[in-house]
């Protein structure tokens, strides 16, 4: 057996990068190719490109493709994605846990938006504690007469129990990693009077969710 270094792709020219990112959008059929898919079909890393042309933007202008990211979007959408990814593996995800299986946006998505991925994780808490006054509920909902809340569960209120109860089922323990769905669910239904504030929400498993529903058959 005889080991063999992979091939190095320092000494490739411009052109040479750049026909292999118009292969794989031929390939894709696209008009416009992300970091991921280049690197699950390219011969080389995404890197390569970034670093010879200053940015992935750059080499897909460089090829005549198109921007493979919205720049408008928001943070707030970024940050309820965090959230459905955290759900997903039921803990803090990790820069490289954000893959095109488990989430949306890209992690070069949050580092170009906040520098480093650690300060997109200290936005996202930020942004996530001003979900903690009732204040700051959802104002789409009508709230009824009796309620100082809405029923709806906004984002953020999602993210403060999903931190809180370490994205664990409060009655079963089951976690995401265990093949669980997760759910946030008022604990006193908000048809019974129950508010829509942390201190009344919890993480539920579908199971333990559903057994619920029977005993509170209009509960939220």
């Amino acid at each position: 057996m005889q080991f063999e270094l992979e091939p190095h792709h320092r000494d490739l020219t411009n052109e040479q990068l750049l026909d292999e990112l118009r292969r794989v959008a031929v390939f894709l059929k696209r008009s416009t190719v992300t970091i991921d898919q280049f690197n699950e079909h390219a011969k080389f890393h995404s890197t390569t490109l970034a670093r010879r042309f200053g940015s992935w933007f750059k080499a897909l202008e460089a090829a005549g493709l198109e921007k493979s990211r919205n720049l408008h979007l928001t943070n707030e959408q970024l940050f309820e994605n965090l959230v459905t990814v955290w759900l997903k593996l039921g803990r803090q995800p990790k820069y490289q846990d954000l893959t095109k299986n488990t989430s949306s946006f890209s992690a070069g998505t949050y580092e170009k938006r906040f520098a480093t991925w650690r300060r997109a994780l200290e936005a996202f808490v930020a942004w996530a504690n001003e979900g903690a006054s009732p204040e700051m509920a959802s104002k789409s909902v009508i709230q009824s007469q009796n309620h100082r809340t809405p029923r709806n569960i906004n984002w953020r209120l999602r993210a403060l129990v999903l931190m809180r109860d370490g994205a664990r089922c409060q009655l079963c323990g089951v976690e995401a990693r265990n093949g669980a769905t997760l759910h946030v669910d008022h604990i006193r239904p908000w048809s019974e009077g129950g508010e829509t504030v942390c201190e009344n929400l919890q993480i539920l498993c579908h199971v333990c969710n559903i057994g619920k529903s029977n005993l509170f058959p209009s509960k939220t």
